[in-house]
């Protein structure tokens, strides 16, 4: 995986917008997705290659139709790279801060 591309691809929000569309229903044509989009059919278009460069977008072609899915697996390998790792400590104070709560909840009857 070419992180550079991913963190590139993520890095415009019309980008991010075009994968929200995909994750809210995945399989869409560039017509259906150009219906969400206030730019033209050739600027979405670039767009869907830079994120089917950074391998965030996969292409199935059915007939003459060229159905873009969202490949989540490189946002996964963010996510356990860089951010899963900083969520531990603040899951851990979270669980200990409701047990001291709850524990004085206890001590209060």
């Amino acid at each position: 995986m070419d992180i550079d591309k991913v963190f590139k691809a993520l890095a415009d929000p019309t980008r991010r917008r075009l994968l929200d569309q995909l994750h809210s229903e995945s399989g869409q044509t560039l017509t259906a997705l150009c219906e969400h989009m206030d730019m033209s059919r050739q600027a979405v278009t670039q767009h869907l290659q830079q994120l089917e460069e950074a391998n965030l977008v996969a292409i199935v072609w059915q007939g003459r139709e060229k159905l873009h899915y969202l490949n989540p697996v490189p946002l996964h390998e963010i996510y356990t790279r860089w951010i899963e790792k900083f969520e531990h400590g603040r899951l851990d104070a979270l669980h200990n801060l409701k047990q001291r709560l709850e524990g004085d909840d206890n001590d209060k009857t």
